[in-house]
């Protein structure tokens, strides 16, 4: 059995320590209308505002335990910014696009987008716990009929598999949507025991926000489950310090425990975590938590999401502060993703010269390179 949590003392309703601890209880009681939200926090009038301008065009959805994170009296704070509806989904913004990343451009099946040569994504399910405010494919959470992508638990996978079959060069398979987790275990299974039988095959990852947005999700069941599959990975998307619970640790210790690895994509958010102080808690308690930092993306140019952009220059300035301030495992790699694929943009460490190549450190001390020998143009100070 996985470990048990109790409420908050603030949780409405007083659920028991069993109630708490269970993920279906969660996903049964998720906040989706203002009145829910209102027993969590005090709703200022730009929610409210925002909550009905986008009704009808957006979905959203907060689980209870990610609304326990939510401060009740600051409506600037982190975890409310990314779950509750905002004013700016509603703006326009130059170049914004419902598919800047190109699934549907590169999309094979009804699931599958193959835009990497050996590798592909499938996305399974346009379900999630909590309709993150920037997610890059806000299309899954419009009430539009009609849109990219549909399913349900009853959906066949045979013509996703039979791709796979067809292209042996895939050997990397990534479950996302979505949210993979929103499934139960068997049908989960069904889909990751699907894929293993595929000889080509060689790796199956799962992108899922549950590690953050509702922990209790990774029981051990889940994990012995994934076990049975290996090699499997696990990347989540944790983006302020304030989302590293003690529920979300057990989380991760559990799946580390039964071999899966587990990596985090953080969003650079206007807002939420574009400082210098931010960034590096988040990614020193990640390292804490045993999670690789993997990728820091720059925020898609996304319609309804790109209120959250920052300047790539703000992302440097935060990288250049990463950089050689922690140790290099804990340091994410800057990307922007394109319809091209993702590009990593950090602002480079070298430069080529004449005779040789011009090198800068953290500290912006340089020194050049040429063959095998080298000479300090600006000696280390004390």
């Amino acid at each position: 059995m996985s470990e048990s949590f109790a409420a908050p003392a603030a949780a409405p309703g007083a659920p028991s320590t069993e109630q708490w601890s269970d993920w279906r209880w969660h996903m049964r009681n998720r906040v989706t209308n203002l009145d829910g939200l209102r027993e969590w926090v005090k709703v200022s009038p730009e929610e409210e505002e925002a909550i009905a301008g986008t009704a009808g065009k957006y979905r959203w959805s907060v689980t209870p335990y990610y609304a326990s994170l939510m401060n009740p009296e600051d409506p600037d704070c982190p975890i409310r910014l990314q779950a509750v509806p905002a004013h700016g989904e509603l703006l326009e913004f130059p170049d914004a696009d419902v598919d800047p990343v190109g699934d549907m451009f590169y999309r094979k099946t009804n699931r599958i987008v193959h835009k990497y040569p050996d590798r592909v994504i499938m996305l399974i399910t346009e379900s999630c716990p909590v309709y993150c405010r920037h997610c890059t494919r806000k299309f899954h959470t419009t009430d539009v009929e009609g849109t990219y992508f549909r399913d349900n638990e009853g959906g066949d996978f045979e013509e996703d598999f039979r791709y796979l079959r067809e292209h042996p060069e895939i050997r990397d398979v990534l479950l996302t949507g979505g949210d993979p987790l929103s499934y139960r275990d068997e049908k989960l299974e069904t889909i990751i025991s699907g894929l293993r039988a595929i000889p080509s095959v060689e790796i199956i990852r799962i992108g899922s926000r549950f590690p953050v947005l509702l922990p209790q999700r990774i029981t051990d069941e889940f994990c012995e489950m994934l076990s049975r599959y290996h090699p499997v990975w696990l990347n989540t998307h944790f983006n302020h310090p304030r989302e590293i619970t003690p529920e979300a640790a057990a989380a991760v210790d559990r799946l580390l425990r039964h071999g899966v690895p587990v990596g985090n994509q953080t969003v650079l958010l206007k807002g939420i975590n574009d400082d210098v102080d931010t960034m590096r808690k988040l990614m020193t308690e990640l390292l804490r938590i045993r999670v690789r930092p993997y990728y820091l993306y720059h925020c898609d140019n996304v319609t309804g999401v790109s209120h959250f952009m920052t300047s790539i220059e703000k992302g440097w300035e935060i990288m250049e502060a990463l950089q050689g301030h922690m140790t290099g495992f804990g340091v994410p790699q800057y990307v922007l993703t394109t319809r091209i694929g993702k590009i990593p943009v950090s602002r480079p460490y070298h430069e080529v010269v004449e005779d040789g190549l011009a090198l800068r450190n953290y500290r912006g001390q340089t020194m050049t390179v040429t063959g095998e020998h080298y000479r300090v143009t600006e000696p280390p100070s004390a």
